[in-house]
């Protein structure tokens, strides 16, 4: 019988290319765009209009050619420091293209302050290293959309897919399953999952994902299915074959990925630590438990409301009038919503309904087609208009720019209770926009998906995600009623 890494190898008999042949290409490739954003950078910056800019003589290429190889060197060596090189990331274009703008922005501002600092002759110039990180960019994301489309073809896509095998089939099994289907590059092809015997072993159980057997047969299943990485979801099986599953992935080289469904929350920032020589695994502090990221935030937060009431105010100006003639009465609307650490606060917003919409009713979500909406009140729920001046939230400190969402306290009163983690996206301010908005989840929508947002959201924040989530409130607009 072929051991499991041989038949991983047969099945990828029609691929002639191995996948590390693929990663050398990328690297290759992210080189030559490197360079190409350098030259194009000098001939930029030297001979064209810009060169007017500056007290800089025009310089040739010969002069200029140090700086450009070794920043481009320097770049790719940024690039490789974000782990886009890697086989099992190649066809994870969105995280390659996040990790490959970042890494870009630190090698600007890396590559300007070092070669400042060691007065490399002759001068560099900020406006050149500025048009380096603008050139390298586009071409970089350029180049990787045609190399991951290329990637993505028939043939090729299989050799750099993760086969993947479940062990156990519970809740924590499905949301991952379903994490990896909203993959658009398809980087993962799920073979099923083995039942371990455990009470709660195929609850809940969906037959799109087949069961390929019990655990004892994941010694012959890693074989024929030519597995890649098993993904234990149910610790509660045997302890000796759990053991021996373990020793099995090592054996063959098959990635061993265990899902820590004891820690229902914040599981992102489980670690393992050493006391008194024991190994113990706990979860660590949040990013903004620190106070050095809670000011960062602070500061992006004061700033960027001052700049968004500065530019936003013509527009309040004017869906307020529009508001005051369709409907007469106050044009702005105070909603008591939760806050930091559940502390209420005032929510301002331009009014997008008829006066006393909640008379009849009581409060409740908006909806599709809201009888109660405005005719201008369903434009600026859709472009998120209505939402702007909780700028002056934000700059009071009730609010962040990015964050959960603040619910009302009346629609919310039971959730703590009924929905797991509930209070536990109260530990950073609300936000205008949040990682579930973006998603689509707003509103009249599934609470629980809701809360895994804002929980991944906690756990996995960065003043980089928050400009990324900004920049997606402008596109993404699902659910928004």
């Amino acid at each position: 019988m072929f051991h499991a890494l041989e038949a991983r190898r047969a099945w990828r008999e029609n691929e002639q290319l191995s996948p590390h042949f693929w990663v050398l290409v990328s690297i290759l490739g992210d080189l030559v765009m490197a360079v190409l954003a350098a030259y194009a950078a000098f001939w930029l910056r030297f001979h064209t209009i810009i060169r007017e800019f500056g007290n800089f003589d025009v310089m040739s290429f010969r002069q200029y050619g140090g700086h450009m190889a070794l920043g481009s060197l320097s770049l790719v060596l940024a690039l490789g420091w974000q782990g886009i090189y890697h086989k099992n990331v190649l066809l994870r274009s969105r995280w390659v293209s996040s990790k490959i703008a970042k890494g870009v922005l630190l090698w600007t501002a890396g590559f300007l302050a070092i070669t400042l600092a060691l007065k490399l002759e002759p001068s560099i110039s900020r406006v050149y290293v500025m048009l380096n990180g603008a050139t390298a960019l586009l071409l970089l994301l350029g180049w990787r959309a045609v190399f991951i489309s290329f990637l993505q073809a028939p043939g090729r896509i299989e050799a750099l897919q993760q086969r993947t095998l479940f062990v156990g089939w519970n809740a924590e099994a499905v949301a991952l399953w379903k994490t990896m289907k909203r993959d658009q590059t398809g980087s993962f092809d799920i073979m099923g999952w083995v039942r371990t015997g455990s009470a709660e072993d195929g609850s809940p159980v969906d037959e799109v994902v087949p069961c390929l057997g019990d655990l004892h047969e994941v010694e012959h299943l890693v074989t024929t299915h030519a597995v890649d990485m098993i993904v234990v979801a149910d610790l509660h099986g045997p302890r000796e074959q759990m053991i021996s599953l373990a020793n099995l992935c090592e054996r063959e080289m098959i990635q061993f990925k265990v899902i820590p469904s004891y820690f229902r929350v914040f599981v992102s920032g489980l670690t393992l630590e050493t006391i008194a020589g024991t190994p113990v695994l706990g979860v660590t502090r949040l990013p903004l438990d620190d106070t050095l990221n809670v000011m960062t935030k602070r500061m992006v937060d004061v700033i960027g409301a001052t700049v968004g009431l500065v530019l936003s105010a013509p527009i309040i100006a004017l869906f307020s009038a529009l508001v005051w003639l369709e409907s007469r009465g106050s044009v702005f609307y105070h909603q008591r919503r939760w806050g930091f650490n559940g502390v209420p606060f005032n929510i301002i917003k331009i009014r997008s309904m008829k006066l006393n919409a909640e008379a009849a009713k009581g409060a409740q979500w908006c909806v599709k087609d809201d009888p109660r909406r405005l005719k201008v009140g369903t434009f600026m729920r859709k472009w998120n208009i209505d939402e702007l001046p909780q700028f002056w939230n934000v700059l009071k400190g009730e609010m962040s720019l990015v964050g959960p969402r603040p619910e009302r306290p009346e629609l919310i009163a039971g959730f703590k209770h009924q929905i797991p983690h509930y209070n536990a996206r109260h530990h950073s301010k609300p936000g205008m926009t949040g990682w579930a908005q973006v998603n689509g989840l707003r509103g009249d929508t599934d609470l629980g998906e809701r809360i895994q947002c804002d929980l991944w959201y906690l756990e996995n924040w960065s003043l980089w995600l928050d400009f990324q989530i900004m920049m997606l409130t402008f596109f993404k607009r699902d659910n928004a009623y």
